[in-house]
């Protein structure tokens, strides 16, 4: 496979974002978002999906968050999509469970060529320390509608809302790496009957 590395900036009137991505990497990862939060959640797709992973985000946090996580998902996915190319050899769908003390969460992703969020997760309460737990959804909703992929992310278990959200992206990182790995079986084919995705 050739070097699946991509570089992506973003700049608007609300943010300035900018995602460097190598899905072939170790897990190494830099953040500078503002959001401690956030950045603990990234660097749990970098580590548990062994991508190396570096995100720049200056955004409007006096007015919200909200612009913020949601751009950084869309640059993510940007980034993703740039990386895998034109998806050949990749294993193409990918899954995980992943426990945290009494919070168990299940992602699986289908790097299909078409956008699709099924969330359901629930938290006990709105915020972790500052952080909106809405802003989860709105981040993987912005990743899916630009790497063009379909994501199944279920809570199965869960009391604890730090719990539910960090066993939600570690459970995403391993099913990212999962899906996103080469298949020598696949003989550099498109995972597709169409022949694309």
């Amino acid at each position: 496979m050739s070097d699946r590395k991509a570089t992506v900036e973003r700049n608007t009137r609300e943010t300035r974002i900018r995602v460097k991505l190598d899905l072939d990497g170790e897990g190494e990862s830099s953040f500078d978002t503002g959001l401690p939060f956030l950045e603990h959640m990234l660097e749990q797709i970098a580590r548990h999906g062994l991508v190396d992973l570096e995100v720049r985000a200056e955004g409007d946090l006096e007015v919200d968050q909200h612009h913020t996580v949601e751009d950084v998902g869309i640059v993510l996915g940007q980034a993703v999509a740039q990386a895998l190319g034109d998806k050949r050899g990749i294993t193409r769908y990918g899954h995980a469970y992943v426990p945290l003390d009494e919070a168990l969460s299940r992602v699986v992703i289908d790097f299909s060529g078409r956008p699709g969020l099924e969330y359901r997760v629930s938290y006990p309460r709105a915020h972790i320390g500052n952080f909106d737990v809405d802003l989860v959804r709105e981040f993987f909703q912005g990743f899916v509608n630009h790497a063009l992929a379909t994501v199944h992310i279920d809570n199965l278990e869960g009391r604890n809302a730090h719990h539910i959200a960090e066993t939600v992206f570690k459970a995403f990182g391993r099913a990212l790496r999962m899906a996103a790995t080469p298949d020598a079986r696949m003989g550099g084919e498109v995972p597709s009957t169409k022949g694309v995705l």
